[in-house]
């Protein structure tokens, strides 16, 4: 549309360039003819406003006996104001009208010309005859001054400019038009090109982005079976480790205790003061011994965490540490139930919290302990901080358990993020993230 808008516009102006153009050189040539007969009659209007009956005469014999005359079907001769001293339509002599720009135009010293066109009121008589004419304005000059003394308006017949307007014409629109064609060939061509590289290249982007999808798919399985995988190493892991405990109760702290009782026994036997101080020693060593494999033991067993919101294991767990140390611990637990939560993940909070609590116990002295937990659709985030000196930079950290690093492994092999940190206002803090469902 803009292509055919910009044509037409080019071929009107350069359509109207070409008939100006022919148009003017036809009227200077007519004119210059003219004016060799005109001028030498019409001297005498440089002091006259009138022509004499001879220079009339003479006037009538040039528009109609020559052979240019022949074809001149009417003419005028202009003063100064549009004032009109000598025409063909002996009526009009006398008469004063409005310049128009063509009359203008002469009284500056410029042959001026229009075909066909037909407006002034002077023009009347001209536009009834229905020919196609060639109005000229030329002016008259003084011979010896070169001034502009009158202008000369005549009206030719021309039918062979008509029909050199009309090729012309053709001539331009047709140019016009095989440019036109040519240029809108031309940007159909790169609009086709960049059309069919833009199809292709989305063809390839299609392609590529049904690849990615494809590898983002496998990778999902993947992560899943890996985290699945690591999910069921954890409940093997914590069943072992329950076996363990429980062996170790049951095994070494009876031993342990039945040692313990046989001293007393043997104490009891022994009537040297110095020996009975040594099995004292060997007593309290034993019970040291008895409540260090008690502890790990009860450190190794799980409670039943089957079925339970993440919010209630984290009681659970800071409920045990309580009861275990007396510490004071301060809570802001979402016990709200999550969808899609593993065995896994219950395990994984739970010792999350059981292993903070111990390093705030160790590292801190317990000093303002606080556990937060809260539920965020598939999000879990779980938080340990305490008040304490918190960790240095190469703090080598005693651990409980699996410690810190065994937890990070645990809970990035479910999909999940760990952090460490110094808080700005004094202790450290433990963040723990993980995911349900596929939000990972």
């Amino acid at each position: 549309m803009v292509l055919v808008a910009a044509s037409l516009l080019v071929g009107q102006v350069v359509a109207s360039r070409i008939e100006d153009s022919v148009v003017r050189n036809t009227a200077i040539a007519t004119a210059l003819y003219m004016e060799s007969f005109v001028s030498p009659i019409s001297q005498q209007l440089a002091e006259s406003d009138q022509l004499s009956a001879n220079a009339r005469r003479a006037l009538e014999e040039v528009f109609t006996n020559t052979p240019l005359g022949e074809r001149i079907v009417s003419y005028k001769v202009w003063k100064p104001g549009g004032h009109v001293v000598e025409a063909s339509d002996k009526a009009l002599v006398g008469q004063v009208f409005p310049p128009s720009d063509g009359l203008r135009g002469a009284w500056a010293g410029k042959v001026t010309a229009e075909f066909d066109r037909f407006g002034d009121d002077e023009d009347a008589a001209e536009e009834a005859l229905g020919l196609p004419l060639l109005e000229i304005y030329s002016p008259i000059r003084e011979v010896w001054s070169g001034d502009v003394i009158a202008v000369a308006e005549f009206y030719e017949v021309n039918y062979q400019l008509a029909r050199d307007l009309v090729a012309a014409r053709r001539s331009a629109w047709l140019a016009v038009a095989l440019v036109g064609l040519s240029v809108g060939a031309v940007l159909y061509l790169i609009v086709l090109g960049g059309s069919r590289t833009i199809e292709r290249q989305r063809r390839d982007l299609d392609a590529r982005l049904r690849d990615v999808r494809a590898l983002s798919e496998r990778n999902r399985h993947l992560r899943l079976r890996v985290q699945e995988a690591a999910g069921r190493a954890a409940t093997t892991t914590e069943h072992a480790m329950r076996r363990i405990g429980a062996d170790l109760h049951d095994g070494p702290a009876q031993y342990l205790a039945f040692a313990a009782l046989r001293l007393d026994d043997l104490r009891d036997a022994q009537p040297d003061a110095r020996a009975q101080g040594e099995l004292d020693g060997v007593r309290d060593a034993l019970a040291a011994a008895m409540e260090e494999v008690r502890a790990i033991s009860r450190g190794l067993t799980l409670p039943d965490i089957a079925g339970r919101t993440p919010g209630q294991i984290a009681r659970m767990a800071v409920t045990a540490h309580r009861d275990r140390t007396g510490e004071d611990i301060a809570s802001s637990i979402d016990i709200s139930p999550v969808a899609g939560i593993s065995p896994a993940m219950r395990i994984c909070i739970y010792r999350f919290v059981q292993e903070g609590l111990n390093n705030a116990s160790r590292h801190g002295g317990g000093s303002g302990t606080r556990v937060a937990l809260a539920c965020r659709g598939h999000r879990i985030e779980v938080q340990v901080a305490d008040d304490g000196p918190g960790f240095g930079a190469d703090d080598a950290i005693p651990q409980f358990g699996l410690g810190l690093s065994g937890l990070r492994d645990r809970i990035e092999s479910l999909g999940g993020g760990f952090s460490v940190r110094n808080r700005d206002e004094g202790g450290a803090e433990i963040s723990m993230t993980l995911f349900t469902g596929d939000e990972t």
